[in-house]
């Protein structure tokens, strides 16, 4: 009996899911990249569990390896696969394929304790609509897959649904090392270092443990990957665009490398030179035709190409080939990114684009496991894909070339936020681009501690109906529930209007209005905004009444305590007493991006002030 001794890594993840569930039924996710050994913690678990356990997966690979890691403790699981020939439910333990599984729910009416799913990255809230425009730019291969991906989503629902039924208690776990997808970003919302990840519902409510790749490859435990950018010949698939899904299609991918055979034969040129040393290459293509064209390149007697309309049986035949080193070059059309195991992969070819993080990290990933006599895995990227593989982009995209990750510390509860920002050629920070603080505050309850998202928001949209504080993107208050108005909606109905006037602001001034006897600092601020042509609208403010002063603060002032918070750090709330002091604030003090005004009898009366826009007219001093 082969028992694994756990990494210190792997024990502290075991850790991680035996404490959070003993607290609460909370769905969970841990994330440890390709070759850290998932099937170790996931048959460590299946260990120390008292009642049953479902072990969920795509691939009859995964099936297998995951069952294998666990028998190695001298037990024994069952397996429930039609492509392994096998049906158990009986045991303990069942390592099943979801397919399998999700067509014989009646096989699954035992009460089950825990359901745990690797690659969970592959778990959606719902399948996708796909247009008919749509499936017209897809290969029948790639309609195959993607039908294929929208039924396991589906079928992972019903198996959770069916097993809650039987036991409400059951809880869920998963694991990848991708936690995210296009099109959706991160697939948990909370994080377990004090963070949310989205404020949208997701398919798994928190991470509880996560291993950065740098960690394995610096400890020796993942081969280091030696990340080139192909300079001579390679593909230029900026004039593609995306479709609905987030990724380009099959025909103009086509249609652009149909003029590029010469590139092609290049590069597969290349990569026969560069690999002359290599024990297994990897190349992964952008389409069928594609990869039938590399692979008429490559020496015959070495090659092999899988795509998802080999047959089964030829398909782990070439596998296996592979893997005992009899072919060289393995090419595949997104079939072999998930579930496949060959450790001796030292050099991988990518030559399709994708817009995918996910997918990208999955393919280099491919060739990162430890191996005899192998020092690395050159990595070559022939289609210019622009990802960081340590600390890939998910979320909000980069809003231009000026912006990197900044730190900005909440002044409510005082965690530090990435955001993207601008910062000085001293390295102080002019603007960020964050909405909302991302931190977790403890909300204590008479059962047990619970964590929401920190309220404080950096950018918000005031409810007219109740002066709450909403997402600049929200169409309904969330104190009040009243409808919010949209800017480009009260922007379109003023363009309309003979009587009315709209300021592109492209800055204000302020100044003093002085009346005689009025006391110091009590007097009337004149505010002037200006449009970008030259155009002007003002109002006034009388410093010597309540109410007037009431109304500024109530325009300026929220803002103006989120500006000077995060500068200070203050969690105080400001507000602005006198004249004087709003004259000192000349500035600082927030701009409007619009203005809008009504002709009165005599004069321009401002009605709105539109802050923080973000729609389909053009900002002041923003490019036509």
């Amino acid at each position: 009996m082969a028992v694994f001794q756990l990494r210190d890594y792997q024990q502290e993840a075991v850790a991680a899911v035996l404490k959070h569930f003993r607290k609460t039924n909370e769905s969970a996710v841990i994330v440890l990249p390709t070759g850290s050994g998932k099937s170790l913690v996931i048959a460590e678990l299946a260990r120390l569990a008292k009642r049953k356990i479902l072990v969920l997966t795509h691939v009859k690979e995964l099936v297998e390896q995951n069952h294998q890691k666990y028998e190695t403790y001298g037990v024994t699981a069952g397996i429930y696969s039609a492509g392994l020939k096998l049906k158990e439910t009986q045991h303990q333990v069942t390592f099943a394929s979801i397919q399998s599984a999700a067509r014989n729910l009646h096989d699954f009416s035992e009460p089950y304790s825990l359901i745990i799913i690797d690659e969970c990255h592959r778990v959606n809230l719902a399948s996708p609509d796909t247009s008919k425009a749509e499936l017209k730019d897809k290969s029948k291969d790639e309609l195959k897959q993607e039908l294929k991906e929208e039924s396991s989503t589906n079928q992972y629902q019903q198996i959770i649904q069916k097993l809650m039924q039987v036991n409400p208690e059951v809880k869920l776990l998963g694991l990848t090392a991708t936690p995210y997808r296009l099109g959706m970003g991160w697939i948990y919302q909370k994080h377990y270092r004090g963070f949310i990840r989205s404020e949208q519902k997701r398919p798994f409510d928190r991470c509880i443990y996560e291993l950065p790749l740098r960690y394995l490859i610096k400890r020796k435990y993942l081969t280091e990957p030696n990340l080139v950018d192909a300079t001579i010949e390679h593909y230029d698939f900026s004039s593609l665009r995306e479709n609905a899904s987030g990724e380009y299609s099959s025909t103009d991918m086509n249609h652009l490398l149909h003029k590029n055979h010469r590139v092609t034969q290049g590069i597969i040129e290349q990569v026969i030179e560069l690999g002359h040393e290599r024990q297994g290459i990897m190349i992964f293509a952008a389409t069928v035709e594609h990869a039938k064209e590399i692979f008429s390149y490559l020496p015959a007697t070495l090659s092999a190409l899988i795509t998802g309309a080999t047959d089964s049986t030829e398909r782990d035949n070439l596998i296996k080939a592979f893997k005992r080193k009899e072919i060289k070059y393995l090419v595949n059309v997104s079939v072999l990114t998930t579930g496949f195991d060959a450790p001796h992969v030292d050099m991988i070819a990518i030559l399709r684009p994708t817009q995918s993080v996910s997918l990208y990290q999955q393919i280099i990933g491919r060739g990162l496991r430890l191996s005899e006599n192998k020092k690395d895995c050159l990595v070559i990227d022939y289609t210019g894909n622009d990802f960081d593989l340590y600390h890939p982009e998910v979320g909000e995209k980069k809003p231009n070339d000026k912006s990197q990750p900044v730190q900005v510390v909440c002044p409510s509860c005082e965690f530090p936020n990435i955001f993207w920002g601008i910062c000085d050629d001293d390295g102080y920070l002019v603007e960020h681009y964050g909405r909302r603080c991302q931190g977790l505050v403890a909300e204590p309850s008479e059962e047990q501690a619970k964590e929401r998202q920190c309220d404080y928001r950096f950018v918000f949209k005031e409810c007219p109906h109740c002066g709450g504080e909403n997402d600049i993107a929200a169409r309904t208050c969330l104190q009040c529930f009243e409808v919010l108005v949209d800017p480009d909606d009260m922007l379109k109905k003023a363009l309309q209007l003979k009587d009315a006037k709209i300021i592109r602001c492209s800055g204000m001034s302020l100044d003093e209005v002085s009346d005689k006897g009025a006391d110091k600092g009590a007097g009337k601020l004149k505010i002037t905004y200006h449009d970008e042509e030259g155009a002007e609208l003002n109002e006034s403010f009388d410093f010597s009444k309540p109410n007037q002063v009431k109304a500024f603060n109530d325009i300026f002032a929220k803002r103006l305590s989120v500006k000077i918070g995060v500068q200070l750090g203050s969690t105080e709330s400001f507000e602005v007493g006198n004249l004087q002091q709003a004259l000192q604030l000349a500035n600082v003090l927030p701009c409007p991006d619009f203005v809008i005004a009504r002709k009165q009898k005599y004069y321009w009366r401002i009605k709105n002030r539109i802050f923080d826009y973000q729609g389909h007219y053009r900002k002041a001093n923003e490019l036509k």
